[in-house]
């Protein structure tokens, strides 16, 4: 199984945004994560289409966009026309979720669902087959620099069991609070592609550091 490791750039210096993106994907970096939160669902406020057009023109590497936003049909077709790859929403705002989830596909995305840690794997258990990504939050989300919830550890491994069981190919994604230890943790209950933001920009090398939490991964295989 192999290691995906997204950046998210919540934690990126926005005054040198290219300059941080190139120096993600020169240090070996397979995904660049966008959190998008509307101030509604979650308690902040971020990015919108403009920032993935500006990501996308000093990269190639897939774009990883995580839309925390109450209604997020809303934006799938300026978000894939800017060049996101995928497309990850959340069960708890979605109420016609297969039919959202085919439409990400339908403008060539990958389609993800994204579980608060309140949430049940049930919300997503009869959309399975239409997943590219199932992704475990393992802190509340909207804000960077969180803590991991320990007790999330077991519902990745419920998740993996359950991708397993339908013979998925979807990417078990979890993100908050990963860093050296955390991921270790993770990558052995299932997981195989880690969103790190605060852990990678925070270390005084980034480029270093990314190769050290895939380093964790394939140590503890």
């Amino acid at each position: 199984m192999s290691v995906i490791i997204a950046p998210s750039i919540l934690s990126a210096d926005f005054a040198r945004l290219g300059d941080e993106v190139r120096m993600l994907e020169a240090g070996g970096a397979d995904w660049i994560h966008v959190d998008v939160m509307d101030g509604r669902f979650v308690p902040n406020l971020t990015f919108g289409t403009k920032v993935i057009e500006t990501v996308r023109r000093v990269t190639a590497l897939p774009i990883d966009v995580h839309l925390m936003v109450v209604e997020p049909e809303r934006y799938f077709d300026d978000f894939a026309a800017a060049g996101a790859s995928g497309l990850t929403i959340h069960p708890e705002v979605s109420p016609h979720l297969h039919r959202q989830l085919t439409r990400i596909r339908e403008l060539g995305c990958l389609a993800g669902a994204a579980l608060n840690p309140s949430t049940s794997l049930e919300a997503v258990a009869e959309v399975v087959p239409e997943l590219d990504l199932l992704l475990v939050m393992t802190v509340n989300p909207g804000f960077g620099g969180q803590r991991f919830i320990g007790s999330m550890v077991d519902k990745v491994r419920r998740a993996r069991a359950v991708l397993d069981g339908a013979a998925s190919a979807a990417r078990l994604q979890v993100d908050g609070g990963i860093n050296r230890e955390t991921i270790a943790t993770a990558w052995r209950a299932g997981a195989d592609a880690f969103v790190a933001g605060n852990a990678v920009f925070a270390a005084p090398d980034p480029q270093d550091e990314i190769r050290a939490l895939r380093d964790r991964c394939v140590t503890v295989a």
